[in-house]
């Protein structure tokens, strides 16, 4: 399996605290790095999977069984996989 790097941002106006990344890690974001930046909230992750896609798709849904939303997902091009 590969690793994959991507944030995923949460929708929504919130602080980081010591309770939501303590919920985040339980959800199985242990994987990621949760931070804000001008009021933004986001996760970066460095995920191990079969595919960006499948990546992509399961920190989504362990963010949001942590009771967040997700506004995007950004992906930086040198993750992407590059045409031959």
């Amino acid at each position: 399996m590969k690793k994959y790097e991507f944030n995923l941002v949460l929708a929504g106006d919130m602080e980081l605290t010591e309770e939501i990344a303590d919920q985040l890690f339980v959800a199985g974001c242990d994987d990621g790095t949760p931070g804000t930046s001008d009021g933004v909230f986001s996760i970066e992750f460095c995920r191990q999977a079969e595919s960006l896609e499948a990546a992509i798709n399961s920190a989504v849904a362990n963010f949001k069984s942590a009771g967040h939303q997700v506004d995007r997902v950004e992906i930086l091009a040198e993750t992407l996989p590059q045409p031959v």
